[in-house]
């Protein structure tokens, strides 16, 4: 499914099937990298499927398409300019098929809006954003498996490094007053999210 949709997504912009191969490859080759665990194909897949049900809620879809497929393509885990690496091959990529000025730069900007998830003033970002965090709302066990996960992408680090960010990171989320901007994502996975995360806390 993933494969078929950036094919069709860059049938507008391109009839050069080599190429699009090449941009295709170069998404898989690095979601499937052997240090992720978390930021995957899979990780991908659900974020279309949050997407899809609220897709007569976007403005512009080929953006959002766009953003997802780049907006974690460069992810190393003790790096902090993941989010600003990934804007920028996502410029790059898409000036080489065409992509219109307006489009590269709303994508940048919703790539770079990943970093922090602050409300947007742009509804299509906070319906992104959101759909990046749905794993945080999800069943206890799959929510489990997400964050063992983010464990292992941050292997390197021993527990005592680790916990103390992780814990902040946590705590982050849990002081938010909302940690979802829309309301379909609020609605849908607020309550579950804080206490998975305020589970997740107290093991720590």
């Amino acid at each position: 499914m993933l494969k078929e949709t950036f094919t069709k997504l860059l049938t507008k912009y391109t009839d050069d099937d080599r190429l699009t191969n090449i941009l295709w490859t170069e998404i898989e080759k690095n979601y499937t990298d052997k240090k992720r665990h978390y930021h995957t194909l899979q990780h991908l897949d659900n974020l279309y499927s949050q997407l899809t049900i609220v897709k007569e809620e976007i403005k512009n879809w080929e953006t959002i398409l766009f953003t997802l497929y780049y907006h974690d393509i460069i992810y190393h885990a003790t790096k902090s300019d993941n989010e600003e690496k990934s804007a920028e091959l996502a410029e790059k990529r898409m000036m080489e098929i065409s992509v219109s000025k307006e489009i590269i730069e709303h994508c940048k900007k919703q790539i770079l809006a990943t970093k922090w998830h602050h409300n947007s003033i742009d509804s299509d970002t906070n319906y992104f954003t959101d759909a990046d965090l749905s794993i945080l709302g999800q069943d206890w066990d799959t929510y489990q498996l997400y964050y063992k996960n983010v464990r292992k992408e941050y292997a390197i680090y021993p527990a005592f490094i680790y916990n103390p960010g992780r814990k902040k990171v946590l705590n982050h989320f849990l002081s938010m007053d909302r940690i979802f901007k829309t309301n379909f994502f609020y609605n849908k996975f607020e309550e579950q999210a804080k206490q998975n995360l305020q589970r997740e806390l107290d093991s720590l």
